[in-house]
């Protein structure tokens, strides 16, 4: 079965408070534009995300989460000098931290740098259609000159989520894939 693929950039997602100490008290996120994830969008606002040999300016995205947490490559990672695990959105226990600054102030984050795993969002049902359940780890085939097999792909079903398999850039620019494209879930 096919699903669309979609590559994504290094981004920020920041906690309220993490917000206000960035941006000053009272501060709210401003919204730019949708993404494909019901509820997601990406905000106007940008952070220089601080690691011990370098620093990049990265998008934030909304809405606020509980925990700040910042998601790399593994380029990236390098660039900021950083090790950085390969985790589920939101797994950042044991993780390294950076400095985050903003035009009203400065975070030290203690963690919360990831490169995120390689993961497909699905509703419910697409999870049943396509045989698996939240939590399950599968392989993706993609075509073309430059295919290959995504091995360990996280399936992240929820009612919530719209069908979607998320890769950074590295992996999709190695596949020679772009946004939208479709890829086969192989199990």
């Amino acid at each position: 079965m096919k699903l669309p693929i979609a590559l994504s950039n290094k981004h920020i997602h920041l906690s309220q408070a993490d917000v206000e100490a960035l941006f000053g008290a009272g501060y709210e996120l401003t919204h730019k534009k949708d993404l494909s994830q019901p509820g997601q969008y990406a905000c106007e606002e940008m952070v220089e995300v601080v690691g011990p040999k370098g620093s990049t300016k990265m998008r934030v995205l909304g809405p606020t989460r509980p925990e700040s947490q910042v998601e790399v490559s593994l380029a990236d990672a390098r660039g900021l000098g950083l090790a950085v695990p390969v985790r589920q959105s939101g797994d950042v226990e044991g993780t390294p931290g950076c400095k985050l600054v903003g035009p009203k102030g400065e975070v030290e984050l203690e963690r919360g740098v990831i490169v995120a795993s390689r993961h497909i969002h699905m509703s419910l049902e697409d999870a049943e259609n396509f045989g698996v359940k939240d939590k399950d780890v599968v392989s993706v085939q993609t075509e073309g000159e430059r295919g290959l097999l995504f091995n360990n792909v996280l399936v992240r079903a929820n009612a919530a989520f719209k069908l979607e398999m998320h890769v950074d850039l590295e992996e999709g620019n190695a596949a020679g894939v772009k946004n939208g494209d479709l890829v086969t879930l192989v199990k």
